[in-house]
């Protein structure tokens, strides 16, 4: 059952009397004792927008509320000699008021939006940072595959060697284990794993093949190290443009350094005899340089105190005449 239309007791606050329009409170209130108007209050205008940030000293306006027995409305402003009940209404000169002086003229406070880095005490942050590559002599450091390539040319160039040189002390060799070869070979093929009556290398293998190594390791000496201790550069190496240099200046190797240096990854040669120990030992240097930070030496270069460089593409290069330039000044400029 709704209630009728007209003046009663405020239930929120009962020393005042509201007009009630059968929906909701509307109009200003007066006195409880006062005597109401005929009819409803007249209809005023909705008050000004409040600003969205109120002036210090000025509580902000509550949230008012309706139904059937709502709390207070925002009613007009009364006009003079009306009274107005304790906390009725928005207080005098209310949303007339801007923002406090400078409010919003300012910038954040000092340092805000500018990190200055964690606070005392907090770890950085950890990613690995990537050195600068070292140049020795002013050259960068010879790529990898670079040095990979030019030693395959030059144990090309050593295998035609023994070729010539070696040819028919390997074809003496491959006669005397033939026939023991071959009878291993039948015996595997049948699944037959006797070794009794398997007939052995001719008395001389033995001999040939310590021979057929020394010959090999002389010819890798005799074509490396004189080549090396004139310009730290083999046949293979002058065609990738790359050179072996002492680390304490860019000068010849000499003969002493060139042999300490090719005796590291040579004289293994010797030890193939051994169960393929030294061509274990020549692997194990030929990769070293893969895991050496930052000058990437091999175990060779280590010993003999070199490191492998990339020479420059002018005019001289790969004769160990080319002169370090300075990436200011290319060549052809004058400084």
């Amino acid at each position: 059952m709704s209630v009728q239309p007209g003046w009663y007791v405020d239930p929120a606050d009962p020393e005042t009397r509201r007009y009630w329009d059968g929906e909701g409170w509307i109009g200003a209130p007066i006195p409880v004792d006062a005597t109401p108007p005929e009819g409803p209050p007249p209809v005023e205008p909705p008050p000004p927008p409040v600003s969205p940030a109120a002036p210090a000293g000025h509580p902000a306006a509550a949230p008012m509320s309706a139904g059937p027995f709502p709390g207070p409305q925002p009613g007009p402003a009364p006009g003079p000699g009306a009274h107005q009940g304790p906390g009725y209404g928005p207080p005098p000169g209310y949303g007339q008021h801007g923002p406090p002086p400078g409010y919003g003229q300012h910038g954040p406070p000092p340092g805000y939006g500018h990190p200055q880095g964690p606070p005392p005490g907090w770890p950085y942050p950890t990613w690995p940072v990537r050195p600068p590559q070292p140049r020795p002599h002013g050259l960068p450091l010879a790529g990898y595959g670079a040095r990979l390539v030019a030693r395959l040319i030059d144990l090309g160039i050593v295998f035609l060697l023994n070729v010539v040189v070696n040819g028919w002390f390997v074809w003496r060799y491959v006669e005397e284990v033939t026939p023991y070869l071959r009878e291993a070979w039948r015996r595997g093929l049948a699944n037959n794993p006797s070794m009794e009556g398997l007939p052995q290398p001719g008395e001389q293998a033995g001999g040939l093949q310590i021979a057929i190594l020394l010959i090999a390791t002389a010819l890798w000496f005799a074509y490396e190290v004189p080549a090396m201790a004139g310009n730290g550069q083999t046949l293979g190496k002058r065609l990738m443009g790359i050179r072996a240099v002492p680390m304490e200046a860019d000068q010849p190797l000499g003969f002493g350094r060139a042999l300490r240096r090719w005796s590291t990854l040579g004289l293994p040669t010797l030890l193939w005899y051994c169960c393929g120990l030294g061509l274990l030992l020549q692997l194990v240097d030929a990769v070293s340089p893969l895991f050496d930070q930052p000058l990437r030496q091999a175990l060779h270069d280590k010993r003999a105190l070199t490191v492998v460089v990339q020479l420059p593409r002018t005019p001289g290069a790969g004769t160990g005449t080319a002169a370090p330039h300075d990436p200011a000044n290319p060549p052809g400029d004058t400084p």
